[in-house]
Formats: C-alpha cells, sequence, structure tokens
C-alpha cells in the first residue's frame, strides 16, 4: 500500500519526461539557419538510432530530437546540442533513404556508423530530396 502514494507522485514526472521539448535552439543558431535559408524543420520527433546496422552487434535506441534543415545544413539537434550536421564543409559518409513516410539519415562508416530513421511531419519525398541537396554539397559527396 504505501508503493501507491510513490506511483501517484512520481507519475506526472514521467509524463513530463516523454513531452520533452526539443526545438530550442541559441540565437546564434538561429541566425545562421535563417541566413542559409530553412527549407524543413521538425521539433520533437522520435529518432530510431541504430548503431552498427546489419551487424550481430548492433544496437538501437530511440530518442526524441529535432530536425533543422536548410539549403546549406542538416542539423539533427536535442535543444541545439548536435546529433548529426551535415555542412559543405563536412567529409564523413552520409546518405538518406525512403521507406514509404520513414526517412533514414545514415552518417559515418564501419563500425561507427548509425543510422537516425524517423518520420517527418509531411511530404516524406520532399524532406528525402532535401537532405539529399545538403548532401550533395559536403566535401564527402
Amino acid at each position: 500500500m504505501a508503493r501507491l502514494p510513490i506511483l501517484v507522485c512520481l507519475g506526472p514526472v514521467f509524463l513530463l519526461a516523454g513531452c520533452q521539448r526539443t526545438g530550442k535552439l541559441s540565437p546564434e543558431l538561429k541566425a545562421r539557419f535563417e541566413k542559409e535559408g530553412i527549407v524543413r524543420q521538425a521539433e520533437d520527433l522520435t529518432f530510431r538510432r541504430t548503431i552498427a546496422a546489419g551487424r550481430p552487434d548492433s544496437s538501437w535506441e530511440e530518442k526524441r530530437a529535432s530536425i533543422v534543415v536548410t539549403h546549406e545544413s542538416v542539423f539533427l539537434h536535442v535543444n541545439g546540442r548536435s546529433l548529426v550536421e551535415i555542412t559543405p564543409r563536412s567529409t564523413g559518409f552520409y546518405e538518406v533513404h525512403r521507406d514509404h513516410d520513414r526517412l533514414s539519415l545514415r552518417a559515418g562508416g564501419g563500425k561507427s556508423a548509425a543510422n537516425w530513421s524517423f518520420r517527418p511531419p509531411d511530404d516524406a519525398e520532399g524532406w528525402a530530396n532535401d537532405i539529399r541537396s545538403v548532401i550533395k554539397k559536403a566535401k564527402s559527396g
């Protein structure tokens, strides 16, 4: 019986943690993205991060994050903390694939590769094309 009050008290905490906002950007990042021309932006999406996809030692986790796509950058982040950033100066390996309404953004190669898959809020094909456009401008592209 003593456990019930603890669960009742912790319930709102768990509920709020599931609703964490992830789209906050610093004034500097906002200014940069506005200067580059924001093409797509979505906040508080669920991303599935898969490490070493297709390998026996692969693992995955779900993470709430936000994404900004400009004419020059793809920025996957949690409140301005970068998870994946692709710019014309990027030298890593990047690609994006679409499966119906789901996109998979692959960043890196070999054992360090990670896939970030998500459902954009609309127009999955448009999102994929806009992300591919940024990847083509990267040094790695």
